[in-house]
């Protein structure tokens, strides 16, 4: 993951900031940066997002393709991720981009292995046949910290402009099943993104923890707690990251407040995307195409 190099006496001053609950930026310790929301960017795709957090940029596009269910399942579709973090940092060329890569997409199909985050059954479109594939592409254009929060925002935006084609199957005499497109653009099947959880990531600084890190703060942690939270607060899934350790009277404190920032986290995205999505096509398209 990019990091900075911060001199002791920087370090010392990030540490007594957050103590105080005053940051450097300014942010109390359970403040998120400024983020902009911009869905619908990619033409290609089902559906699509963009979202920049602070420093942190991030693109995702996903694909409805059809598939044959799983064994396992043979009644949903399912989703797959691929995470590229090819950003600017030199320590994200090569074999450690694709380390990342793997670790968030690892990340994203434990906080999606929640069986209500989506209705995959609404994927199905012949049992044990054929089924819709979301394909979700994840791209890092800028590293500023706190990717993980950035990424799960940025997909459930995606997830929320995700547009599937209605289809039938239709059988003739002989029992031969064939499978019928719709072609009116607007006849599609949109999800339900109500359970789609966020993460909401912790870092551990000193004696406190403050959400939304910078490079500069995680830099001062030794030790992070990423927490998938759904839009009623509660907690699916749960993921310690760094070296260091944390003792369990901080681990339930991170717990709470995780809770607590992850329903506010889903009321302002929430209100954004409905937002946009009354705008129609008359909306201004900025950030990712401005």
């Amino acid at each position: 993951m990019a990091s900075v190099v911060l001199s002791e006496a920087e370090k010392l001053y990030i540490v007594h900031g957050v103590q105080e609950d005053l940051r450097v930026d300014g942010r109390g310790c359970e403040d998120y940066r400024c983020a902009e929301v911009e869905t619908d960017v990619v033409s290609n795709t089902s559906g699509s997002a963009r979202v920049k957090l602070g420093e942190t940029d991030i693109l995702v596009g996903i694909k409805a393709e059809m598939g044959t269910p799983k064994l396992e399942r043979p009644d949903e579709g399912y989703l797959e991720f691929f995470v590229d973090c090819s950003s600017n940092s030199p320590e994200l060329e090569g074999r450690g981009g694709e380390e990342l890569g793997t670790d968030i997409a690892n990340t994203l199909y434990r906080v999606f292995s929640c069986e209500n985050s989506v209705d995959l059954k609404s994927l199905c479109i012949n049992p044990k046949e054929h089924c819709w594939v979301l394909y979700v592409d994840v791209l890092l254009l800028e590293c500023g910290g706190n990717i993980f929060d950035a990424i799960s925002i940025a997909v459930k935006a995606a997830l929320f402009n995700t547009r599937i084609p209605k289809v039938r199957v239709l059988e003739d005499e002989e029992g031969t099943k064939e499978i019928e497109l719709s072609d009116d653009p607007y006849d599609c099947i949109r999800l339900n993104v109500d359970e789609v959880p966020c993460i909401v990531t912790l870092s551990k600084i000193g004696y406190r923890h403050v959400v939304d890190a910078t490079l500069q703060e995680e830099a001062c942690s030794l030790a992070s707690l990423l927490i998938s939270v759904t839009s009623k607060g509660a907690i699916t899934s749960m993921k310690k990251v760094g070296k260091g350790s944390l003792d369990p009277e901080s681990i339930f404190e991170m717990m709470e407040t995780g809770q607590r920032v992850g329903k506010s986290l889903h009321i302002a995205l929430q209100k954004i995307l409905d937002e946009e999505e009354n705008l129609g096509t008359s909306r201004p398209k900025v950030g990712f195409l401005g």
